[in-house]
């Protein structure tokens, strides 16, 4: 399998990634973009102030291991429902068992798609306390949130700052994790001689 990961500037604060992957045997393919972020800043506290929406209306659970159970559960107004922006923090510690699994949110959403592979709006987040906004478009079916939830205080970054649970988020454009275990999954087969081809656009923009 050949694989070629592109960064360029697609607009003006922005930046886009094309992943491209060609096969000469059946492969299994779900490639994604593990940054992190704060959009208060590195090391400056956690992201729990930071709002949040997703444009999905249902999520993966998981099981005590993190591996996706297989199950796709409507948000229906819980913890996991970021249709309507929401403070980041406002139902992590809550009594749900989904958040005690992964200690915070890491899991996938479901992301509303108008046609399968279009380069669309996934999800917005942004801090009043900065005024930065990071909106992601993307061309795949799904995306996992992640609270940074293992960091613990032992991490330095820049300036020499430690970074404590929480203090940064990821949003991560994907297939759905375990794909291959459930066929009603999207596919993330690819055949030989098929391309693969994903987008994925992190857009930044500062409320003056």
């Amino acid at each position: 399998m050949w694989l070629f990961v592109i960064c360029h500037p697609m607009v003006r604060k922005a930046f886009r990634i094309d992943y491209e992957a060609t096969t000469d045997q059946k492969t299994v393919v779900n490639l994604t973009h593990h940054s992190f972020f704060n959009l208060n800043g590195a090391g400056m506290g956690d992201i729990l102030d930071h709002i949040l929406e997703i444009n999905a209306d249902a999520f993966i659970p998981v099981d005590e291991t993190q591996i996706p159970t297989g199950e796709i559960h409507l948000v229906q107004d819980g913890p996991f429902d970021f249709l309507s922006p929401k403070v980041v923090g406002k139902s992590i510690h809550e009594d749900n068992q989904q958040l005690k699994f992964c200690k915070g949110y890491d899991h996938n959403w479901v992301l509303k798609k108008s046609e399968p592979g279009l380069l669309e709006y996934s999800a917005g987040i942004w801090s009043e306390q900065s005024g930065i906004k990071l909106e992601v478009f993307s061309t795949q079916p799904g995306i996992q949130f992640y609270t940074s939830n293992f960091l613990d205080g032992s991490v330095r970054g820049k300036e020499g700052k430690f970074y404590p649970k929480h203090s940064a988020f990821c949003l991560e454009t994907q297939h759905f994790p375990d794909s291959p275990n459930h066929s009603y999954f999207p596919s993330t087969v690819l055949e030989k001689g098929e391309a693969y081809r994903e987008t994925c656009v992190y857009k930044f923009s500062v409320n003056e």
